[in-house]
């Protein structure tokens, strides 16, 4: 039978420690709020009325249960009034000795049964216990933020932890409406661990004039489907709070991807803590508040240079190619599609045709429309046909041999000021270029799968390219409906460098045993909001492909912790490349 836990102290009532008490009233649990001043429960009691307040005005909770669930917790300054409790969660800040100061008071306060919960992010609950009397009933409660509303709680228990506290604290998670995932002890448990290197590595991307905040995050939420962009997610979390989780993971892992970003420093030193101060990476109306007030909405790059575009070339027949084609087609470009031969470019255009046939069910596209598009693409199999295209996208497989000798191809018969475009994901765009008389005139545009649907298009700038080159493509990418973000020329471009080491780093995670595949999927996708986990996205782009990419990225930034993690490698050589096997870290075959 698990305990009746129905009163709990919260300690700290910032952000996260005001959050868990409107989880914990909500469900009818009593809860004894403790602050350290009476400045303290002024602010907590402002966190919690705002928050309430605004559940009432979504129609998430109606003003009897604001007053119901108001009406349960109670303030004080005073530890003291905990004697009482069943279970104390710890939500101040994150600093190791504050929080064992913390519990070792409580051990002379509370009952011998209370169940003393920390709900650090980072820190050793290990280190934490050792400072109480009952270091086995001491367990990890990390809560994400927003506490009220995002479901994830890891649960963390030390290689003390009584099995029965761990069990108790799982069903009283699950009594409040949480989705709990059980872990051992290390520094970032399972979402921090791979969540703040892939913060720390935009941070690094933004402080070196890579990419703007905007595009960064626009790269993020477009690209991968992400609910927030790495550098606003940040704002929300708290640059110091980051900074702490961190420099913890780095003192432990000793990778110096987990040692935190200079910027980081500077701008907590200058007081830019992120939304709690009103200014972090975005400048923000007040405190606390997410309404931005200096976002650049629109592109930067200046389109009154770009070229007239009316005809687009197309160099490829793989489902990228197909893709691209479909989305000049429908926004009324003439459009060659170039193939090996005419047997493939006619498979080709029957996929397109297929793919708008599909629209027109689904009521997305009208009949009339969708023959039109189907009217304006032309297969064509010699370079030749390529003549008077204004812009030409090469969309062959991603092996740089093949990729110089379609651009010295298409340099030989395209008409001067037309645009050279490569939709590679990983090689270099300059490579292209090289293997033309007009590096100018070559631009990466790495449209996303599936083309016809994903929103972002990563324009990728050389040494070489002309502006009026990157206005051509702003301008086109916004004619077509796309989100257009601007980088420079290096492995990954933004997507996949922050994308495939923090996949990278899951598969080392789970080839320590630190947890299994699945609950490292539930974690990121139940915690951080993530549309998929890191083996399920692994499994759908393929291994084969994630590997090659992983490969790239640690063959330019000779990064160590980039090196493709040993089980990657080995289910490649193993043959299962995800679902298109039928096996990969899961297994489809009898699904």
């Amino acid at each position: 039978m698990a305990r009746e836990i129905s009163s709990v102290g919260v300690i700290g009532l910032g952000t996260m420690g005001a959050g868990i008490a409107e989880v914990l009233a909500r469900s009818g649990v009593s809860v004894v709020a403790v602050e350290i001043d009476d400045d303290g429960v002024h602010r907590g009691r402002g966190h919690l009325e705002h928050s309430t307040e605004r559940a009432v005005s979504g129609g998430k909770l109606d003003a009897d249960g604001r007053s119901a669930l108001l009406d349960r917790i109670r303030y004080t300054t005073s530890l003291a009034e905990l004697s009482d409790v069943d279970l104390v969660i710890e939500a101040i800040p994150e600093n190791l000795e504050a929080k064992s100061d913390v519990f070792a008071q409580l051990d002379t306060i509370t009952g011998p049964d209370t169940i003393f919960v920390s709900n650090t992010s980072s820190l050793s609950i290990t280190e934490i216990g050792v400072h109480t009397a009952r270091p086995g009933k001491v367990v990890g409660m990390h809560f994400f933020n927003p506490a009220p509303i995002l479901k994830l709680v890891e649960i963390v228990r030390t290689v003390v932890t009584e099995p029965d506290v761990v069990t108790d604290v799982v069903a009283f998670a699950e009594r409040l409406g949480k989705t709990p995932v059980v872990i051992g002890d290390r520094a970032g448990f399972i979402a921090n661990a791979l969540l703040f290197g892939y913060l720390n590595h935009a941070v690094r991307m933004y402080e070196q004039r890579y990419a703007t905040r905007e595009d960064l995050d626009a790269a993020m939420r477009f690209g991968c489907g992400y609910p927030m962009g790495p550098l606003a997610l940040l704002d929300l979390i708290g640059l110091d709070t980051a900074y702490e989780i961190l420099d913890t993971m780095y003192h432990q892992s000793r990778n110096r991807l987990h040692a935190p970003a200079p910027l980081l420093k500077q701008m907590i030193t200058a007081g830019l803590l992120g939304r709690k101060t009103g200014q972090g990476f975005y400048t923000y109306d007040e405190p606390d508040s997410p309404t931005v007030t200096d976002a650049v909405t629109a592109s930067t790059v200046d389109t009154a240079t770009a070229r007239e575009v009316r005809k687009v070339g197309v160099v490829g027949t793989g489902t990228m190619a197909t893709g691209i084609v479909e989305v000049f087609a429908k926004r009324g470009y003439e459009v060659i599609l170039r193939a090996r031969s005419a047997e493939k470019a006619a498979a080709s255009v029957a996929r397109v045709k297929k793919s708008l046939d599909k629209a027109v069910v689904k009521g997305k596209l009208s009949e009339e429309d969708a023959a039109a598009a189907l009217g304006r693409i032309s297969p064509a199999v010699e370079f030749e046909e390529l003549a008077d295209v204004d812009l030409v996208v090469e969309a062959v497989a991603e092996d740089l041999a093949v990729k110089q000798a379609v651009f010295a191809a298409l340099d030989d018969v395209v008409k001067p000021g037309a645009v050279l475009a490569t939709t590679t994901s990983s090689l270099p765009v300059i490579e292209c270029a090289a293997a033309t008389s007009r590096p100018s005139d070559v631009v990466g545009v790495h449209f996303f799968n599936p083309a016809p649907v994903m929103k972002l298009v990563e324009v990728v700038s050389t040494i070489a390219t002309a502006p009026d080159v990157i206005a051509t493509v702003d301008a086109v990418c916004s004619a077509v409906g796309k989100h257009p973000v601007h980088c420079g020329d290096r492995a990954g471009f933004i997507v996949n460098a922050l994308l495939f080491p923090y996949l990278n780093d899951a598969v080392k995670m789970l080839e320590a045993h630190y947890a299994e595949a699945d609950d490292i999927d539930t974690a990121m996708k139940v915690g951080c909001g993530l549309p998929m986990g890191p083996f399920e996205l692994l499994d759908v782009v393929g291994l084969d492909v994630s590997l090659a990419i992983q490969r790239t990225l640690y063959n330019e930034f000779r990064e160590e912790g980039f090196a493709p993690a040993p089980l990657l490698e080995h289910l490649v050589t193993a043959g299962r490349l995800g679902r298109k096997t039928g096996k990969g870290f899961k297994d489809y075959s009898a699904r």
